[in-house]
């Protein structure tokens, strides 16, 4: 892990720079899976207090890490701390979600989709519950079929003037049925 420090006006001791590369060690090793990271820590002073921020960049995430303390070797490891347990959140969130059994549900967009015949070797077929009908304005039968001009075969409207649910479909010589609940 390349380590870029700014605003250090020293170097800490040989033996506490030891162990804060031990520290950046374990989260290189946690974090770098696809090629090197970069760190950016800047230390700033105010009085007797020393403010720690590190930045990296980690699977399209800037994870932050803040500290302070008056001994800056503490606010350093505080710092990496909470740099550490965001890494940890944000990669068991990516596992969670590429480990995932099946796909994430997605929203219809709209009643002419189906669903595959054959999913994985599965040979049941799935059922989707769409529910449109629920939403939208009541429409006339004229307007239903200026609806089906678009190519769809089906259509299910709440109708204006009976006020039911009825169902407008296309046949394959180019007329339709209507079915009324």
């Amino acid at each position: 892990m390349k380590i870029t420090y700014t605003g250090m006006h020293g170097d800490l001791p040989p033996k506490l720079q030891e162990k804060l590369d031990t520290k950046f060690a374990k989260l290189s090793k946690m974090l770098e899976q696809r090629g090197e990271k970069e760190a950016h820590v800047v230390v700033t002073g105010e009085r007797h207090l020393h403010n720690a921020e590190i930045t990296l960049q980690f699977y399209d995430h800037q994870l932050v890490g803040i500290g302070s303390d008056a001994d800056l070797f503490t606010a350093l490891a505080h710092a990496l701390e909470k740099l550490e347990k965001q890494a940890l959140k944000h990669r068991a969130k990516w596992r969670e979600k590429a480990r995932r059994s099946e796909p994430p549900k997605t929203a219809e967009s709209g009643p002419a989709e189906r669903a595959p015949a054959a999913v994985d070797g599965d040979r049941t077929p799935r059922i989707f519950r769409v529910n449109h009908h629920e939403r939208r304005k009541p429409m006339t039968l004229e307007e239903a079929v200026l609806q089906m001009e678009d190519g769809r075969e089906y259509l299910v409207y709440r109708d204006a003037e009976k006020e039911c649910v009825s169902v407008l479909v296309r046949r394959r010589d180019g007329h339709f049925d209507l079915i009324e609940s």
